[in-house]
């Protein structure tokens, strides 16, 4: 047997056989490296310089400098994989295998510096990729090397400093009144209760309707308590396969509590007396996820003519219809699941211009240009 914390055997052999850690995988997994010797304090001295040569962690030291790609799997893999959501770490696998990887890969974590950031950001352009998709990219690797910077692998971050796109609005598109109520007359004759219609009142996301169960209903306080998604993402294990997470909201103000009115409420009472199922949008007695949901909604445009309409127009129109009704923002903010009223006012700010022009008209009736002021 070894001694407490020295990683030092004795073989079958005879021989001695020290252990330490020599780095990680690109999939974080630890590599060993082994010294042998005759004598226990043989094999004890080849170990002790070997674990001076390679720091406790088991990353490399300066005698075998880190990859920019290494630290970035290192970084995912070990450090944030389990603080963050599967959606997110899929996600931001995809950016290091697509992107990051491929241009950084000959690059020594200790050389990276900012002219290299900026070129990345330049290959990025000439990928014709979107501005807000390139600000997100760098976002996450300025994050990954902050943490370089704080375990004392790099001295700064060298994404302090770099050039990033403007960010770009989003068009949001919603229906106007006319092409609401043509899909409504087509979801309302549905059988089932239908997803387009729990959208457009209670404006929730397509990935928390997939998730809704008839226990999440509050039908004696009226409300809808949302505290799950259901996603389909790239697998973790198998490439070119996608697997179904069911999960948390996208954050923490989106488990939230949705208000239902009366009119809502008796469509969805009246569903729950014909439904099998424990999820309000249902497909074989289980869950429907987004993507049977999107082909489902796809069926029912087409029927109500009313042209090509992403399904996340139907929360688009939801807070639309509420802007108009004079709903106040930080109101709308909390029922949508936003961060803050701040991430509303960005998004909705074009649907917002009449609730301002109205503003505008009420303080004009202070001012009587006819009047004749004398002095």
């Amino acid at each position: 047997m070894s001694k407490r914390g020295e990683n030092i055997y004795k073989r079958k052999d005879g021989r001695w056989e020290g252990r330490y850690r020599k780095g990680r995988d690109k999939e974080g997994r630890i590599i060993y490296g082994y010294v042998y010797g005759k004598q226990y304090n043989e094999a004890k001295e080849k170990l002790s310089k070997k674990n001076a040569d390679y720091s406790i962690y088991g990353e490399a030291s300066a005698k075998e400098e880190m990859m920019v790609d290494e630290w970035l799997h290192y970084w995912l893999n070990i450090l944030m994989k389990n603080r963050i959501k599967p959606s997110t770490y899929s996600n931001y696998r995809g950016r290091i295998k697509r992107h990051l990887s491929p241009f950084f890969k000959n690059k020594q974590l200790s050389e990276l510096e900012t002219s290299d950031i900026d070129r990345f950001i330049y290959s990025l352009y000439l990928s014709e990729l979107s501005s807000n998709t390139i600000r997100s990219i760098i976002s996450m690797l300025r994050s990954a090397l902050k943490k370089a910077v704080n375990d004392n692998k790099i001295s700064k971050n060298p994404c302090q400093g770099v050039i990033l796109p403007p960010l770009m609005k989003t068009e949001i598109k919603s229906l106007d009144r006319k092409q609401q109520k043509k899909l409504e007359q087509i979801a309302l004759y549905k059988k089932e209760c239908s997803a387009e219609i729990i959208a457009l009142y209670t404006g929730m996301r397509i990935g928390e309707i997939s998730g809704l169960k008839w226990e999440d209903i509050d039908f004696r306080n009226n409300r809808i308590i949302v505290k799950r998604t259901i996603s389909r993402i790239p697998s973790v294990t198998e490439s070119h396969k996608t697997e179904i997470i069911i999960g948390k909201p996208k954050s923490i103000n989106g488990e939230r509590a949705i208000p239902i009115s009366k009119n809502l409420k008796r469509y969805l009472m009246e569903k729950k007396q014909k439904s099998t199922s424990i999820f309000v949008i249902s497909c074989k007695n289980s869950f429907t996820e987004p993507r049977i949901i999107n082909y489902r909604f796809k069926k029912s445009v087409e029927e109500a003519k009313i042209g090509p309409v992403h399904f996340h127009a139907l929360r688009h129109t939801f807070a639309t219809r509420c802007v108009e009704s004079g709903i106040d923002i930080a109101t709308l903010s909390k029922i949508l699941g936003h961060a803050s009223t701040k991430m509303t006012l960005d998004i909705y700010t074009d649907s917002l211009w009449e609730t301002r022009r109205s503003a505008m008209m009420v303080i004009d009736k202070q001012l009587n240009y006819d009047e004749k002021i004398t002095l």
